[in-house]
């Protein structure tokens, strides 16, 4: 990264943390930002869904909320971009502030509850085109009196422009929305999507399910058979947290909301094991939690993650992450004497799904 994104970088950090991502949004719109020139390393690409990705470094929602800079983002170097949370309505989600950080924790606090300005306004700039894999990330309104009729409204929407779809229903800012991970509900709301999925006129876009990270180790196993058996394509593990294990700035600990960022990433790794075994490698699986090193993006991989996802941990190591992880993930490969990712994927899963977290030891 250029001295002058170094710079840029700094600078960011000391601005009001929503107002420094405002203004990351309006740069990439203006064509500022490090283009990756370099085409990606042939081992790292691979085919999943169908979906063929260049590499397995995307971009988490949440940062791309209104599908504004796609294009920028692939631009940059990532795999792939997955926008949103988006709304069937636009609406300006809680108040502020919402989004608290911490340097040194590499961490994030937010409750910005799905403010975006909703499907129609990101429908119209994706059916521009984009030259790239773009997910589209459903949620609900805040106010909805049908929350799964949202998601069906969702899918039926946005499954023209999206490369897949994704489910989220682990966002911990939306008042009861995790409360659709529940089995009984979790199944009715995914048979309600594939029986949408079916009818759709076109293509069927694969779909995901994101779940939180604080899901009980004992109900894991029957939300996993559920999504298994929905005719749903892979998983992303995982949210934000409700914990707060890890984080020693006491202002953080007060602030409400889901903390994402390093001291996510042994929780929502663990988690990514487990959900790994449970299937037995037979879905794809996007590892999302943590992730701010190249070794980190590794042990993802390792865990499970066919792909993963980053954002925390660009807002505080900056765009060259991306590049540190491409290199790592080759000489992992090679070190391995192998071609692909592949012989990568799971191979400790078993170590992180019986690992014992902070919180389990005291």
């Amino acid at each position: 990264m250029s001295p002058l994104f170094s710079l840029g970088q700094s600078l960011l950090l000391a601005l009001d943390p929503e107002r420094a991502h405002n203004l990351t949004i309006k740069t990439l719109e203006m064509g500022i930002y490090p283009s990756c020139r370099v085409p990606d390393d042939a081992r790292l690409r691979q085919t999943l869904c169908g979906l063929e990705f260049p590499n397995p470094i995307g971009i988490a929602p949440g940062f791309d909320k209104n599908a504004k800079v796609a294009t920028a983002l692939l631009d940059m170097g990532f795999g792939f971009v997955e926008v949103g949370t988006l709304t069937p309505r636009p609406q300006s989600g809680n108040e502020t502030p919402r989004v608290f950080r911490s340097i040194e924790d590499r961490a994030v606090v937010n409750r910005l509850g799905f403010n975006n300005e909703g499907q129609a306004a990101a429908l119209a700039r994706l059916r521009k085109g984009v030259p790239g894999i773009v997910g589209v990330n459903l949620g609900v309104n805040k106010t909805s009196d049908d929350r799964i009729a949202d998601y069906v409204e969702g899918v039926a929407q946005m499954a023209p422009v999206a490369s897949y779809l994704t489910v989220n229903i682990s966002s911990p800012n939306t008042p009861g929305l995790r409360d659709l991970q529940a089995p009984k509900e979790l199944a009715a709301l995914l048979t309600k999507i594939e029986e949408t999925c079916r009818a759709l006129p076109g293509r069927r876009p694969p779909l995901f399910v994101k779940l939180a990270p604080d899901l009980a180790d004992a109900d894991l196993p029957e939300i996993v058979g559920i999504i298994q058996g929905s005719g749903a394509d892979g998983i992303i593990v995982s949210n934000t947290t409700l914990a707060r294990t890890g984080l020693t700035d006491r202002a953080l600990v007060a602030e409400q909301g889901g903390l994402s960022g390093r001291p996510l990433f042994a929780r929502s790794t663990r988690m990514l094991g487990r959900v790994y075994k449970l299937t037995a490698g037979t879905m794809p699986l996007i590892g999302v939690g943590g992730i701010d090193s190249a070794e980190a993006a590794l042990a993802k991989i390792e865990a499970g993650a066919s792909l993963i996802q980053i954002y925390t941990g660009m807002v505080f190591e900056g765009p060259n992450l991306i590049d540190r992880i491409k290199r790592r993930l080759v000489q992992a490969v090679s070190e391995a004497h192998a071609n692909s990712l592949a012989p990568l994927i799971g191979r400790r899963a078993e170590e992180w799904a019986i690992k014992i977290l902070q919180e389990d030891a005291e």
